[in-house]
Order: C-alpha cells, then sequence, then structure tokens
C-alpha cells in the first residue's frame, strides 16, 4: 500500500527538516577580540607642527592624497588633521613657494615635525618695453 502525502503534509516535512538543519549547525558570532592586522590598522588623530629655516609657518595646505580632506596650519605652523588616520595613508603639505611634501604615516606616527624648504622659481626671458600697450575699444 502506498501512502500518499498531502500538500500541508509536505509543508510539514520541509518545516522539521530546516529546523533540524539550522539546529545543528555551527555557528560562529563576532568575538571581541582584535586580530593584529586590526590593531595595526587603528586609525588615529595625527597633530604637527611645519616651518621652515626661519620658524613656524602659518597658513601650510595639509591635505589626505587622492581626497579633498584637508586642513591649514595656524599661526604657530601647528595643525590637527581633522579624518582619523590609519597607517599607509600619505599626507600633501604644500605652501607657495615652497616644495611640496609627501608625509607617509608610519605605526609610530602621532605627530609630524617637518621643515620644508624653498622651491626655486626661475623666470627666464626679459619684459618688452620698446612699445606702450593700447587696449582696443569696443563700441
Amino acid at each position: 500500500m502506498k501512502t500518499k502525502f498531502t500538500g500541508t503534509q509536505k509543508l510539514w516535512y520541509v518545516a522539521i527538516f530546516m529546523i533540524v538543519a539550522c539546529a545543528f549547525n555551527p555557528m560562529y558570532g563576532q568575538s571581541d577580540q582584535k586580530t593584529s592586522t586590526e590593531v595595526a590598522q587603528k586609525e588615529r588623530i595625527i597633530k604637527g607642527l611645519i616651518s621652515d629655516e626661519q620658524g613656524p609657518l602659518p597658513g601650510v595646505n595639509i591635505t589626505l592624497k587622492g581626497t579633498n580632506i584637508g586642513v591649514a596650519t595656524n599661526v604657530k605652523g601647528e595643525f590637527t588633521f581633522p579624518k582619523a588616520l590609519k597607517n599607509g595613508d600619505i599626507l600633501l603639505v604644500s605652501y607657495l613657494g615652497y616644495k611640496t611634501t609627501e608625509v607617509k604615516i608610519k605605526p609610530e606616527t602621532n605627530f609630524v615635525k617637518l621643515v620644508i624648504s624653498e622651491e626655486i622659481i626661475e623666470f627666464m626671458g626679459s619684459l618688452n618695453t620698446n612699445k606702450r600697450y593700447k587696449s582696443k575699444r569696443k563700441n
């Protein structure tokens, strides 16, 4: 004699099978312990002082490479970067008349003290003073 299963019985068997499959399946949760790579990638706020040979420079631009996030130094040449940085991030330090410098964030970097050097700019050519400049009138 063959047993026929109705639609409701099939549904119950499937439901029981799913419950048993989930109940005996090992689940892995998140642990509170951090791995060494997570500790190494810890983000931190970077502070610093930018100066040249004469002393601190106000208004020096410090930006995170590849982004628009940045800050400028205060009157004392000090800055606090607004975003937490991680290892391997690169800060671009730029100021008019000075060489743009890259600072790579290392695991031990918390404070950046940087002395930037002047960039020598030469203009070639001479002024043309042979004839006066006349603007064209528009009517």
